[in-house]
């Protein structure tokens, strides 16, 4: 069963959300690889505080609440309904970028790699099973202060789940795939590396022969109680497939795989296609189905499938390079520069990819979806590297560096409508009247705007969230697995 300690500990000695621990290392990297390469020239001790990765995680979990308590009153920053790529789809590759950044400092130097790999293994098992229970249906939200779930029905994967697969194959590679070769070129950068990226383009080749390889035969489906959008016109619970190849929503390897896996009770009942303008009259957001919807509007399909995550963990093997650049590279500079050089052959393979008919698909995790995001993820790390750890300009990010530390305790509580559901328990003579509502409203009557109050009460959340997690680094305590 998954567990969370709370560990009181020196500064800078901590593991925050989605960074692997191992040894009780914290977002701390040696500045050198072996004795046989020099520190960096910027360098002012043996170890320094990477915060530019607590700000970087800060600023993903603040993007989620942010993406997924506004999108409602702006649909064109929430998740694209299926094809395309909005804010909200930045959000999971930004997550995975930085589990193989943390990775790649974490596991730099491994002595034992049995012990290594075992405690891996225990970590990937507890961060799935939280994910499971806080996003299995358990929790049921905001919008429904009940509680609990049908074990028939739980769902299985989920946001952590991707996350633990993710670690878990990234860590593999990083422990038990790396070369002794010294890095004193590009040439050995590349050598030493040469087996994860091997590994890299396997898994992609094998994602790309499943995606467009395997048959998705005719298959039939049980319309969900959880379906609260009726349709006004829809035909038979049966989808009519018989093709390989296909990237539309009702006839794609990835559902098919998740289908036979784990069971269609089990998927995402509430998918984002709901939001498209074959099952919306609200497109891009959700509402009633249009007349002669197709059959497929109210099927399950899990966004963070198995097949999808397969893909999804090479983002984590690019946040891996350019965690080994930042531990090669010898300044600052050197290693922003290979940074962006890494970065830019990434965008510009997602956008021609996209041009020549791989669309951007979040829900599939395309070849295209993952090149643009993960080029993303570099360019804003570079960013953020440049800015607070070499301009070292951090007053203006500190709440982003707070919320970075403890960013488990900030998406347990608040990404996942843990902390609102607990406090709209408490309300008076009728459920409307609790305090988040309450708060919301007013600032909805105070901006005369529904979605502007709406963004505001997000905008004050996200900095309740972030002077929660400043508390908690003030009394030096962080959460981890």
């Amino acid at each position: 069963m998954a567990s969370i300690t709370v560990v009181t500990v020196p500064d800078g000695d901590r593991t925050p959300l989605l960074q692997p621990e191992y040894s009780g290392g914290g977002t701390e990297y040696s500045s050198t690889q072996s004795s046989e390469e020099p520190p960096p020239k910027n360098s002012n001790g043996p170890k320094q505080r990477l915060v530019s990765l607590d700000v970087f995680r800060g600023i993903t979990v603040s993007l989620m609440i942010l993406v997924d308590d506004a999108g409602k009153a702006f649909p064109s920053i929430n998740h694209a309904p299926w094809f395309g790529v909005t804010l909200a789809d930045f959000v999971m590759p930004f997550f995975l970028f930085g589990v193989g950044v943390s990775i790649s400092l974490v596991f730099k130097k491994v002595v034992n790699r049995l012990a290594a790999t075992k405690k891996v293994l225990f970590r990937s098992t507890k961060l799935f099973l939280l994910g499971v229970i806080l996003q299995g249906g358990y929790f049921h939200g905001r919008d429904n202060l009940t509680y609990g779930v049908d074990v028939e029905k739980i769902r299985v994967m989920g946001v952590l789940q991707r996350i633990a697969i993710g670690y878990l194959l990234a860590s593999v590679l990083e422990i038990w795939l790396v070369n002794n070769t010294v890095v004193n070129s590009a040439v050995a950068f590349v050598k030493r590396y040469s087996f994860q990226i091997g590994a890299g383009i396997l898994v992609g080749v094998l994602y790309m022969v499943l995606l467009y390889g395997l048959h998705v035969p005719n298959w039939a489906f049980e319309i969900s109680s959880l379906s609260t959008i009726l349709p006004t016109s829809l035909g038979a619970n049966s989808q009519t497939c018989g093709l390989r190849g296909s990237l539309e929503p009702p006839c794609n390897a990835v559902g098919l795989i998740d289908r036979i896996l784990l069971g269609e009770k089990h998927l995402y009942q509430r998918p984002v296609y709901r939001r498209t303008k074959e099952c919306s009259v609200n497109s891009p957001d959700y509402g009633p189905l249009p007349p002669n919807s197709p059959a497929w509007c109210l099927a399950p399909f899990d966004p963070e499938g198995i097949l999808s995550s397969l893909m999804a963990a090479i983002t984590c093997f690019v946040g891996l390079h350019y965690g080994h650049v930042l531990v090669h590279c010898k300044g600052h500079m050197q290693r922003i520069f290979f940074w962006l050089v890494s970065s830019l052959p990434l965008l510009i393979l997602g956008y021609l990819l996209n041009i020549l008919g791989v669309p951007y698909s979040k829900p599939l995790y395309t070849l295209s979806y993952m090149f643009i995001t993960a080029g993303a993820s570099g360019v804003l790390m570079t960013i953020i590297y440049f800015i607070v750890d070499v301009k070292c300009i951090r007053k203006p990010s500190v709440i982003f560096q707070w919320m970075g530390m403890n960013a488990l305790v900030v998406y347990a509580l608040a990404a996942c409508d843990i902390f609102p559901a607990i406090v709209q328990g408490f309300y008076w003579r009728s459920q409307e009247n609790n305090l988040v509502d309450l708060s919301e409203r007013l600032l909805q009557s105070i901006f005369h705007s529904e979605k502007w109050g709406t963004l505001a009460f997000v905008v004050l959340e996200i900095v309740f969230w972030g002077a929660v997690a400043g508390f908690l680094h003030m009394k030096r305590i962080y959460l981890k697995l």
